[in-house]
Parts: C-alpha cells; sequence; structure tokens
C-alpha cells in the first residue's frame, strides 16, 4: 500500500507560520462523501493549517489533534466512512489502521517540511514531529500483541531460504520464527524505529509474470483466450514446485504441503458452517475455482503431456496452488506502472495484524529496483513484525488465509440485501447520504445508544426511515417519528431474528481435539452469533427506549 503524495500537498511559510496541508486524493472514489464530512466537522476541504513558532506545548498537542482530525478523515476506507458518523461524534477514532495512516500522513507533512531545513519555525516542527511519534508508540503498546517463540522448533528450511536470500541481495532485519499461535512469523532482529527499512527484496528474487516468459508453457498458454497472467503463474508453480533445478527450490521447500484456509474445509466443518454467511462465500469460491481448472484440464494434459504432466495437475494441486497464491501474493507496482501480482519470498512470513508496523509497501523503487517495508511504527528486539494484508473482514481472512484476528474487527460488516433506488433523495447531506449499499456490525463498536442511534449506522437508519416518510428531515421527538422508529425497529429485529435462527444454537464440537477447520468453523459461527446478537439487543433496549418515550408523552396529555 502507498500513500498518494497528493494527499500531502504544498506547504509554504508566511512570516513565523507555516501552512501544512492535508489533502483529499482526487482520484479517492469517496472524494464527495469526505468533503462533506469535513464540512461537518468544521474544516475547509480545500484548507491549510498554520502552525506557529510561538507555539507552546499545549497549543502543540491540540494542534496535532486538529490536523488528527483531519487526516483521520482523509484515510477512512468504504466501511469506516460508512459508519463514520458516531465515531466523528466521538472524536474521531475509527479503527487501529484508519490511526496509524493518520499519524503516518501527519509525519510525511512534518518531513517534508523539515526537508527544506529553513525558518524559525523548524524547532517547532521538529517538536510537532516528536509528539507524532509519541502517539504512534503509545498506539503500538497498546495494542502490540506478545510474542512468544518456540526455541525449539526446527527452521532449517527457513534459515536456507534467508542464506539463499542474503546472496542474493535480500536485505533484512528479521529472523523466521516459529510464533506460538501463527506458525512461522518474522521476528525482529533489533530494536526498529518509525521508518526504519525491516526487509527489502531485489526485483530479481520477486516471481512475477516476467519470468513466464522464460517458461516452455508461455508459448502454449498465451495461446488460450481471456487467460490471465495470474492464471498462468499459478500454473507454473504448479510445476515449478517439483523442479530441483529451480532458482526458487529453497523458496517451495519452505511452503507448506497444506495451507489450511477456508478453500480447504473438509464436509464437517462445512456442515457446521450451516447458517452462517461464511459457507455461501466458501462455496461459490470453490464453485469459481472448478470451473476455472474444469476449462483447463484434463486438456492441456492431453494436448501437451511433456509441459503439463497430468500427475502435476491434479485438482488437489490447483487448489494447493490457489491457496498459495491467495495467501502469500502480493500486489506490486513496478517502475512501468503496472500492478503486477507476485510471491515475494522471505516476505511471505509476515503475518498479518489490524495494528501492524509495516502498511505502505508494495511500490518497486526505481533507484535501488527493490520492494521495501518500512515501519510505521516501532518493533522491538524479538517482536514479531506484522504487516497489513488489507481491510479484509473475517470471513474473507478465513476463506482465502485461512485465520481471522482474535481482537475486534470494524470490517465484520453484514451485508443486506436491501433495495436502494440510485436517486434516493438525502436532503440531510453528511456521510448518510447516497450509499447504494448498507451493512451492520457489532454495535459495541458504537458508543451511541441513545434513541434515532441504538448503536446503529445512520446510513442504514435514514434509508429505512425514507422508505416509510419520503420527506424524513430531522430526528426530533415528536409522536409520529417515534413511532416510525418502532417500526424501522421491529423489522430490524424480524430480519436478525431469522439469521439467529439459521444460525442455531451455540453448539461445542464432541471431539477431545476437533479437527482445525471444524474449530475455524465454530469459531468463526461464533462470532457471527456475537455479531447478530449484539444487533438484536440494540434493537430490543432501542424499542424499549422508544415505548418509554411514547408512555411518556401519552401521561403529559392526561
Amino acid at each position: 500500500m502507498n500513500i498518494d503524495k497528493n494527499m500531502i500537498g504544498d506547504t509554504s511559510q508566511i512570516d513565523n507560520d507555516v501552512q501544512l496541508v492535508l489533502e483529499l486524493s482526487k482520484g479517492d472514489p469517496f472524494l464527495g462523501k469526505k468533503k462533506k464530512v469535513l464540512e461537518v466537522m468544521g474544516f475547509d476541504p480545500e484548507g491549510s493549517m498554520n502552525i506557529r513558532s510561538s507555539f507552546t506545548p499545549d497549543q502543540l498537542t491540540s494542534f496535532l489533534n486538529m490536523m488528527l482530525q483531519r487526516a483521520r478523515i482523509i484515510n477512512l476506507d468504504e466501511v469506516e466512512l460508512y459508519f463514520s458518523e458516531d465515531a466523528i461524534d466521538l472524536g474521531g477514532f475509527t479503527s487501529l489502521r484508519n490511526e496509524l495512516e493518520a499519524l503516518d500522513l501527519i509525519l510525511k507533512v512534518i518531513d517534508k517540511v523539515l526537508s527544506s531545513g529553513k525558518g524559525a519555525t523548524i524547532n517547532v516542527l521538529q517538536n510537532l514531529r516528536d509528539v507524532t511519534l509519541d502517539r504512534i508508540h503509545e498506539l503500538g503498546k497498546s495494542n502490540g500483541e506478545e510474542t512468544r517463540i518456540f526455541r525449539d522448533s526446527n527452521s532449517d528450511k527457513e534459515k536456507c531460504l534467508l542464506e539463499w536470500g542474503v546472496k542474493n541481495g535480500v536485505k533484512t532485519k528479521l529472523d523466521i520464527a516459529h510464533v506460538e499461535g501463527a506458525g512461522r512469523g518474522a521476528v525482529a532482529r533489533e530494536d526498529l524505529e518509525v521508518g526504519d527499512i525491516a526487509l527489502e527484496i531485489p526485483l530479481s528474487v520477486i516471481i512475477s509474470e516476467d519470468i513466464l516468459h522464460e517458461s516452455d508453457m508461455f508459448p502454449i498458454l498465451e495461446q488460450i483466450d481471456g487467460i490471465s497472467a495470474e492464471t498462468m503463474l499459478l500454473l507454473w508453480s504448479m510445476k515449478e514446485k517439483y523442479n530441483q533445478g529451480s532458482k526458487y527450490k529453497l523458496y517451495f521447500d519452505t511452503l507448506p504441503e497444506e495451507f489450511n484456509t477456508g478453500l480447504s474445509f473438509g464436509i464437517d466443518a462445512v456442515m457446521a458452517l450451516d447458517g452462517a454467511l461464511l459457507l455461501e462465500e466458501i462455496v461459490q469460491a470453490k464453485e469459481h475455482l472448478r470451473i476455472q481448472y474444469d476449462e483447463l484440464f484434463p486438456a492441456l494434459c492431453d494436448c501437451h503431456p511433456d509441459e503439463f504432466p497430468r500427475e502435476l495437475y491434479t485438482w488437489e494441486q490447483f487448489l494447493w496452488a490457489c491457496e498459495l497464491w491467495y495467501s502469500n501474493s502480493m500486489k506490486v507496482m513496478f517502475s512501468d506502472g503496472k500492478l503486477r501480482t507476485c510471491l515475494i519470498p522471505v516476505a511471505g512470513f509476515l503475518n498479518h495484524s489490524m495494528c501492524p508496523h509495516i502498511m505502505h509497501y508494495g511500490r518497486i523503487d526505481s533507484t535501488t529496483n527493490s520492494l521495501k517495508f518500512p515501519l510505521s511504527r516501532p518493533c522491538n528486539a524479538g517482536e514479531q513484525c506484522f504487516l497489513s494484508y488489507g481491510n479484509f473482514s473475517s470471513s474473507h481472512l478465513v476463506t482465502f488465509y485461512g485465520f481471522f484476528t482474535q481482537g475486534d474487527n470494524p470490517h465484520d460488516v453484514i451485508s443486506l440485501d436491501i433495495d436502494v433506488p440510485q436517486d434516493e433523495d438525502c436532503e440531510g447531506g453528511g456521510a448518510a447520504c447516497e450509499w447504494n449499499t448498507h451493512m451492520v456490525r457489532g454495535t459495541w463498536f458504537s458508543k451511541n445508544h441513545a434513541i434515532f442511534n441504538y448503536g446503529l449506522p445512520r446510513p442504514l437508519l435514514n434509508h429505512l426511515r425514507r422508505a416509510r416518510t419520503p420527506t424524513w428531515e430531522s430526528n426530533t421527538l415528536t409522536r409520529e417519528n417515534l413511532e416510525i422508529e418502532l417500526e424501522v425497529l421491529g423489522d430490524l429485529c424480524s430480519t436478525f431474528e431469522g439469521m439467529m435462527e439459521a444460525l442455531g444454537e451455540a453448539t461445542l464440537d464432541d471431539r477431545e481435539t476437533p479437527m482445525w477447520d471444524v474449530k475455524l468453523a465454530l469459531e468463526f459461527k461464533a462470532l457471527q452469533r456475537r455479531i447478530v446478537s449484539s444487533i438484536l439487543t440494540s434493537c430490543y433496549t432501542g424499542s424499549k427506549l422508544l415505548e418509554l418515550e411514547l408512555h411518556k408523552r401519552s401521561v403529559a396529555q392526561l
């Protein structure tokens, strides 16, 4: 992931003031919505913020807080933006990822000014930078994950891969270790600070579509209509895995025989998912892959047995390769401006976290012809170094990676099948307008459970209100509005009561040590049950508040 340079904007000095500009990217797909949120917060979407050399420490802290509010909004993703209004009312914090992105953006802006080395504000800017770094340190300390390494674990294959990497130009400040609860992971050899390069991989080590042109199967595959570079690489890796003379033999030797993702769930795990939304996601993904496989095989084996030996291109081997590329590949922007899907030896050992150390990677540095992994927050020696795989839900992580994070994931949403007219009228403005899809998540993320809120997203509530009363404009405590609120919550209760019934009662697997897939399926189902339960509780509690308010009004009229 990379910071858009347009977000940093221009900086200019006026006397003893410096203007710091945090700009919205012109290519942001949610540019209009974010402008509205900034306006609601009292910010000029095109404006700047002035820092003075005379700022006291307290003024500096207040200034950073204002910059942080603006930077948070700039870095909102779709889910965070959809649920943003509650967070904005309560100070702006939306997620760990967003907070790190916001602080990182502020650092980039400060460093751009400091690099000029001019003006009387250099000292105050350096102080602002120090305060920003302190915030990043505090965030990491509060949300870091304990690392427990298995000291007696055999890691000869991983050591050989690291040695091979170093011989081929890899620069690393990380070691590979077996970590409790995470399998293999990357652990810092030394204390690393913000901006340090934890890992640098030369282009010559990266497995990309360029390698296909050296393969004997490329002339065959390029004749297939519609075949993608990703599919070609997948087929290449199925054969290269067994090539004893491969340049990447040590890399393939470190790969597991089974990836244990949701795509490999057995029948017991699939049955355990009955009623869960994850079941449909896994079934659809496997059906898509099976269709893709059947379009290629056994035809390729029959027509080109030397290039595609039948024993290497079974359905099981194809599924293994799919899991490899889903769980280990990275999108990399090359110097020619083309985005390619790649396998990155050594970097594949970096595990995912909602509070990662590495956030901005994925662009080849044209000066060094390498891929760099800089830190966005500190990582102490012996601590596992995490990166962000992306803003994924637990269902996506289970399906394609074989795990989900243990902490509350703000991207664990349930999409709702609601018809939304494209010309929906949103007279109230703000972030609640013009959403073509609606969703819910665990209501524990919200601290606003009062009437008209209930811990539920405002875009959804406003849509349901306007479906009953197109002229709905404001949340005033009139009898008519309160009665509409009861109807809205009643409809939501009906929807989620049905979902809870489909999930069934919580059960424990009767085996002492259930298979990995059954265990993961049951854990995910418990998570979805918790989300649905929180929504129902919020609806029930909100209905009671509304009934009480209506009762008060009835008594007052007597």
